[in-house]
């Protein structure tokens, strides 16, 4: 038990002793959640669009003005004629054009019903999408108001409510994927290039004549990654709460458990990748190329796993990060506890001592 933490010792001081490591360990997961956090968002504020006014009446300026009015858009310009559409929309600064049909009013008055047509740049279709509804979505409180005096035998109205996220902050959904992909990447590039260090140094003999077993050396090299991967994901966590403002409905205990499963589940696929590479720019590659397209693509981040083609969809089983979204996700924004999250637990746990079992297996105790 003494040489097994003299061993630990002995990596904690290596660690310490390495500045590059302890820059990629506390430096970039917080440059990377500030810049996430902040630059990542499906909102759209103050963009610039344009209206081509055939009409010129009273209501369509007061359309014009409840646009304008709203965080959401700022008209940059007037066009006189539609010949100007595609040419605005080639200089790349207006993503839409507002386009009021010729009497607009007297339609409205005379027949009940004008068209505006919404003409979007879609060249980025997220954002022409986005941009479309918010339109619609102020020209039917227009209509709502200017109809709230009459009287309609038959009318359905459709009331929305968003639980859990009802101001829709895309920051929610995109602070637990990020912490996500953090500690994943950071953590097993970290302890993959652990054993392949001792390679490429020639310390490698030594661990393999001295009395520490195998699943000691393992279990070695991943425990001082687990008390400094504590220390970033409470960092996280923090920035999450205190700088974009992310709730906490559940516990934080559990929260906190969930996290350093997580963790152990990630430092042991980097010490599989250690095991089976054999020199650091190996191991490096394949934690960082191989893990951060998966992880990002197949673990519900950024696109809902369920519109994914169904090969796609067993493979992202696969994937630990898919897992922890799912209970950070439910801790923090639905408050639920292990009940409601027994099941993604188990899997972490049994991917944690398949890779753990897998590393020891692969562990080889001679020197080729």
């Amino acid at each position: 038990m003494k040489r097994f933490i003299g061993f630990i010792k002995k990596e904690f001081y290596h660690i310490f002793r390495d500045k590059r490591s302890l820059f990629i360990l506390f430096g970039m997961p917080i440059a990377q959640i500030m810049l996430f956090g902040f630059a990542i968002t499906n909102e759209i504020n103050n963009v610039d669009i344009a209206v081509l006014d055939h009409s010129k009446g009273a209501t369509t300026t007061e359309i014009i003005n409840k646009i304008s009015a709203s965080k959401y858009f700022s008209i940059s310009q007037f066009i006189n004629k539609e010949s100007d559409i595609e040419t605005i929309f080639k200089k790349g600064k207006v993503k839409a054009v507002l386009n009021f049909e010729k009497g607009f009013s007297k339609n409205l008055i005379k027949d009940h019903k004008a068209t505006i047509q919404i003409i979007t740049d879609a060249t980025d279709p997220n954002t022409a999408n986005t941009v479309s509804n918010y339109v619609n979505a102020i020209l039917q409180q227009y209509q709502k108001e200017l109809n709230k005096d009459i009287a309609i035998t038959y009318q359905i109205v459709p009331q929305t409510r968003m639980v859990y996220n009802p101001e829709l902050k895309s920051v929610y959904m995109f602070v637990p994927g990020v912490m996500t992909i953090i500690l994943m990447l950071v953590s097993a590039m970290m302890t993959s290039i652990s054993i392949t260090r001792e390679k490429e140094l020639g310390t490698m003999e030594i661990l393999l004549v001295s009395p520490i077993k195998p699943i000691q050396v393992i279990v070695g090299k991943v425990f001082p990654y687990i008390f400094l991967s504590i220390i970033n994901a409470t960092v996280i966590v923090l920035l999450s709460i205190f700088i974009f403002k992310m709730p906490v409905q559940g516990s934080l205990i559990l929260l906190g458990f969930e996290s350093v499963l997580f963790i152990i589940t990630a430092l042991a696929l980097g010490i599989l990748i250690s095991t089976i590479s054999a020199t650091q720019q190996t191991a490096m590659m394949i934690s960082l190329m191989g893990l951060m397209l998966p992880v990002i693509l197949l673990s519900g981040f950024i696109f809902p796993i369920s519109s994914m083609p169904l090969p796609l969809q067993i493979i992202s089983n696969i994937i630990p990060a898919k897992w922890f979204i799912i209970i950070i996700k439910g801790i923090m924004l639905k408050g639920v506890g292990l009940q409601y999250l027994w099941k993604e637990t188990l899997i972490l746990i049994g991917m944690t001592i398949f890779y753990i079992g897998l590393s020891v297996k692969k562990y080889k105790i001679r020197l080729e």
